[in-house]
């Protein structure tokens, strides 16, 4: 008995990929969109920063066997510690990795050539790569580190209800309209004026319409 051979065409390879690649870009743009909570959020010498405890808990929560090895370590005199890390984590079917280094002055007493704890400033450098690893590459607290970007696709409601009105003109402008869709060209920022001026078009032909009738 012959056993079914499926054959994966280049075509169908490719619309795998795209849909792959979809997926992970609507994953990160929903962890980007979570909003941190203020608690979680401290200041130090003016500038923000999250604590580590809840980033961890965003990425055991939406990237499940996610990994952290210390690739290189090295002391800047006796100034700093810089730890660089690499980071593993699993992207809808993907095992994806990227290296993520941090420093951390090493405190003194003051006054003094002596070090505090220079066990804690390692492990201070340590977590702060992590935490850059984790804003970098999977998008956790995007909102406080200001990696935002304004998402400018439509949403399918706006889609349709936009093609609706251009389809009322002539097949032609409404595959105008999708092309400029697809292009971003028609977008969140210019939504409104985009289909107020269809609108207007609209109005225009079925007034020519009316007195072509009334004559």
């Amino acid at each position: 008995m012959k056993e079914d051979i499926q054959i994966i065409t280049e075509t169908d390879e490719m619309k795998i990929i795209n849909s792959i690649r979809q997926m992970i870009t609507e994953k990160h743009k929903k962890v980007s969109n979570i909003k941190t909570p203020k608690p979680f959020i401290k200041k130090k010498m003016g500038m923000e920063y999250v604590e580590y405890s809840y980033m961890r808990e965003i990425a055991d929560k939406e990237y499940p066997g996610w990994s952290w090895t210390i690739i290189k370590t090295e002391s800047l005199g006796s100034e700093s510690y810089v730890v660089q890390g690499r980071l593993k984590w699993y992207d809808e079917g993907i095992w994806r990795e990227g290296d993520v280094p941090a420093g951390h002055r090493l405190q003194k007493q003051r006054g003094t050539d002596t070090f505090v704890d220079i066990g804690n400033d390692i492990k201070a450098a340590n977590t702060d790569a992590i935490k850059k690893a984790f804003n970098m590459y999977l998008n956790i607290a995007d909102d406080v580190y200001r990696n935002q970007v304004d998402d400018l696709e439509l949403s399918d409601l706006q889609k349709s209800d936009i093609l609706v009105v251009a389809s009322e003109i002539n097949e032609d402008k409404m595959n105008q309209i999708l092309e400029l869709i697809k292009d971003q060209a028609i977008n969140t920022a210019n939504y409104k004026s985009s289909f107020a001026k269809l609108e207007r078009e609209v109005d225009s032909i079925n007034r020519l319409k009316k007195e072509e009738e009334s004559i």
